[in-house]
C-alpha cells in the first residue's frame, strides 16, 4: 500500500473531526501536555504545511509557523490541502526530504513519519473533544510498525514524543501504537 493513500486515509478521519471544532472548544486540554486544542492545532497546520514545504523544495525552513487565524478548521483544511498537493507528485518518493530536527530521509519514510503524526494526533484531537476515534485499520498497523523503532531515548532533547507507557499484552493496535509513543490509552478530559 502506498504510504501517501493511508496517510490520505488518516487525515480524512481528522477532517470530520475537525471539522466539529468550534472557538469554545480551542482552550480544552489535551493529551499532549500543555496543549490546548488551539496548541495541538496549530502544530498540525504548522506540520502539514512544512512537509508540504520539504516535499516540494527538499527542507522546509520553519517548521512552527502555521496559523490559525479566526477560522482553526479551515486554516486546518487548507493545511491539508497542501500536504495532500505536494505529497501527490510522485517524484516525491524519489526525493531526500530534511524533517524538523530529525534529520533527512527518503520520500517513503518522511511520508511514514507524516502518517505516525496524523493518526497520534487524530487520537489526540478525538479524546479533547470527547469524539470517538475510528482510524483506518490499516494506517494504524503501519504507523505502529514505525511507532516500535523510534527508541525511548532522547525523545527529550528533540521534542517528538514522551516515553512510552506500559499497555496490557492483549491491547489493541491503536492502544499499543499509542503507549509506545507515551500517551495513556485511558486518558479522557478531566
Amino acid at each position: 500500500m502506498d504510504l501517501r493513500e493511508l496517510d490520505r486515509r488518516a487525515l480524512l478521519v481528522l477532517d470530520k473531526i475537525v471539522a466539529a471544532v468550534t472557538p469554545a472548544d480551542l482552550t480544552r486540554p489535551t493529551p499532549c501536555a500543555g496543549w490546548t486544542l488551539a496548541d495541538l492545532l496549530r502544530h498540525q497546520v504548522s506540520e502539514n504545511h512544512a512537509f508540504a514545504t520539504a516535499a516540494r523544495e527538499g527542507s522546509a525552513p520553519d517548521w512552527d509557523a502555521g496559523e490559525l487565524g479566526d477560522d482553526a478548521p479551515g486554516a486546518y483544511q487548507a493545511s491539508v490541502d497542501d500536504f495532500l498537493d505536494a505529497f501527490a507528485d510522485d517524484a516525491v518518493l524519489a526525493r531526500q526530504l530534511t524533517i524538523n530536527h530529525f534529520g533527512t530521509f527518503p520520500g517513503p519514510i518522511a511520508a511514514h513519519m507524516h502518517l505516525v503524526d496524523t493518526v497520534a494526533h487524530g487520537w489526540d484531537l478525538a479524546r479533547a473533544l470527547g469524539l470517538p476515534y475510528e482510524p483506518d485499520a490499516e494506517a494504524v498497523h503501519v504507523a505502529l510498525k514505525l511507532a516500535e523503532r523510534i527508541p525511548d531515548e532522547g525523545r527529550e532533547q528533540n521534542n517528538s514524543f514522551a516515553r512510552s507507557v506500559e499497555v496490557p499484552a492483549d491491547a489493541s493496535e491503536l492502544d499499543r501504537f499509542l503507549a509506545l509513543l507515551g500517551r495513556d490509552p485511558a486518558w479522557t478530559v478531566s
